[in-house]
């Protein structure tokens, strides 16, 4: 299976390095489009960027621009590190990653049903209230005042919680948590995470891979008036 990703990535790659100074040469040019440039990023993120609710690759389509382009910076400047984005983006400029996270923010795609939950119900409620309610007993605040009441985002920069599979909200809230991923100071997520238990991530994942989204799904237009913690990806 990597190596048919490896060899997806090394096909259609290239076209992110195609600039408006000179294209590629080649016996029959592709377009010049966004669309035909981001190839390299579909090959995983599914279609349009609207990957499926199964697996572990997370819809990029409808983000904020502002949560997307801040992920391409990260990848890029070492904060995350999954080689294949890396391989993608490392020699790629501020304004070209600001374009691709622009193009993939304005598609505006219905998202799929969610999976059923294999959890028990005991398991559950505790995902959803750490989602609506947190703890803050133990300095942890809910899912929902950041990332919104519907779980949806708020532009520019704070991503949706909807609409993503439950292995890649785990691995990411792990990543968080053993700090494989990072963000820019103050890292707001990487000190709620580290306030959670394997459990505690477990119960937030299957819960809010569980709901489904919207038909009108879209973030709100800005973020809430006050956040529980101050955060630097947020202030770019």
């Amino acid at each position: 299976m990597i190596a048919r990703m490896l060899r997806t990535f090394c096909a259609a790659a290239a076209l992110l390095f195609v600039t408006d100074a000179g294209a590629a040469s080649a016996p029959r040019p592709a377009p010049d489009t966004m669309a035909q440039r981001v190839l390299a990023c579909t090959g995983c993120h599914g279609k349009e960027g609207r990957a499926t609710n199964a697996g572990y690759f997370p819809r990029i389509a409808g983000k904020p621009a502002g949560y997307l382009y801040n992920q391409l910076l990260n990848f890029r400047d070492g904060r995350r590190n999954y080689p294949l984005m890396v391989y993608l983006v490392e020699h790629l400029t501020d304004e070209y990653l600001r374009e691709i996270a622009e193009h993939f923010a304005a598609l505006e795609l219905p998202y799929p049903p969610p999976r059923p939950a294999s959890v028990s119900g005991q398991f559950f409620t505790r995902g959803e209230a750490l989602v609506r309610r947190g703890e803050p007993s133990r300095n942890v605040p809910a899912c929902a005042e950041c990332h919104g009441e519907n779980l949806l985002g708020n532009a520019p920069n704070m991503p949706g919680l909807l609409g993503l599979s439950r292995e890649y909200l785990y691995g990411q809230l792990g990543f968080w948590r053993n700090g494989e991923r990072r963000a820019h100071a103050p890292d707001c997520m990487a000190k709620i995470a580290a306030q959670l238990t394997p459990d505690d991530v477990g119960a937030v994942s299957a819960w809010l891979a569980a709901q489904p989204v919207p038909p009108d799904a879209r973030p709100s237009a800005t973020l809430p008036a006050k956040l529980p913690l101050e955060c630097g990806s947020v202030q770019r």
